[in-house]
């Protein structure tokens, strides 16, 4: 079981180009802008370039969480310490039988939306209540992060 580098820069993408449409004027921009009390004079202040990096690295880091929640053959290395070269015998069996089971786009998916749905929106409806915030503005929120965790979740689980 080894780390794919490339699928996690590509999973680290989606937040970046889903917010381009999420975010959109034209599908949820104004509705989100509205419930944050952001104008559009306001959003024009910030450094993009930084903003971009940071979430990119943010992005990144959240993709490499997503593979240990999709992919259960880490779970598997987990059991062994995580070195292979400990590993008795059967992990070997057991990897040759289920090496590849539910390493698919749709399996990553579904564990991707289960983590938006079961950790993402409880913690930004949490700190929403407390912060006065819309169930709108929640909603708005925790559905872009649960659309770009199942397709992040389905890359990095699909990608061998």
């Amino acid at each position: 079981m080894e780390i794919n580098i490339f699928a996690l820069l590509v999973a680290a993408l989606i937040p970046i180009l889903i917010g381009f449409v999420w975010y959109n004027p034209k599908t949820f921009g104004n509705a989100w802008m509205r419930e944050s009390g952001v104008t559009e004079e306001s959003l024009k202040t910030g450094n993009m370039p930084v903003i971009f990096i940071v979430s990119f690295i943010l992005s990144f880091l959240l993709s490499f969480f997503i593979q240990f929640v999709t992919i259960h053959q880490t779970g598997a290395l987990g059991m062994v310490g995580g070195d292979l070269t400990k590993a008795l015998p059967s992990y070997t069996a057991f990897m040759a039988d289920y090496g590849n089971a539910f390493r698919t786009f749709k399996h990553g998916a579904l564990h991707g939306t289960m983590t938006g749905i079961l950790l993402v929106l409880p913690v930004i409806a949490v700190n929403g209540l407390f912060e006065r915030k819309s169930w709108k503005y929640i909603l708005i929120n925790a559905g872009f992060w649960t659309v770009c965790l199942a397709i992040m979740g389905g890359i990095v689980c699909g990608w061998r």
